[in-house]
């Protein structure tokens, strides 16, 4: 971590981000851009028994220049099929928008994510054409989210 660009980094985003160094979450790693310390590279495992159970999902996450009162900007860069995520990796979770609490750190939202990968919500979502079908025919859209994985997630 380049000393400068340190001192210009609030203190609370040090200390989320040497926790998320030292103490990972399980299944999830996240680390700083050397370039940017405000940029993370985030890996995520799919969760056992979900359809995405074997990938390797590649995010990229952002803190705003007002986080910790922002929320932080994430996104899969790893294509994924899910009703809760659009073709542009864009996240539907309430704690990324109107439910984010200052309180809520980097770790929880990564949490949250994978959270959101074992229990995707068709009724708030994101990609429209996924949660329709996930509603139509929940065996086919689960065979649909394993092939992607297999096709766009494998190590």
């Amino acid at each position: 971590m380049a000393a400068n660009q340190a001192a210009q980094l609030p203190r609370r985003i040090i200390k989320e981000t040497q926790r998320l160094l030292t103490e990972p979450a399980p299944g999830i790693s996240a680390s700083p851009s050397e370039d940017n310390l405000r940029y993370f590279n985030v890996m995520i495992l799919g969760p056992t028994s979900s359809p995405y159970e074997g990938g390797v999902f590649k995010l990229e996450l952002f803190l705003p220049e007002d986080y910790p009162m922002a929320p932080p900007k994430v996104r899969f860069l790893t294509k994924i099929y899910h009703p809760n995520i659009d073709k542009l990796g864009r996240i539907c979770l309430d704690i990324l928008k109107d439910k984010w609490s200052p309180a809520l750190q980097i770790r929880t939202v990564l949490l949250s994510i994978q959270a959101l990968l074992s229990a995707p919500n068709p009724d708030d979502p994101l990609a429209e054409n996924v949660a329709k079908h996930w509603k139509d025919n929940e065996a086919e859209a689960v065979e649909t989210a394993r092939a992607w994985t297999r096709q766009f997630a494998a190590n």
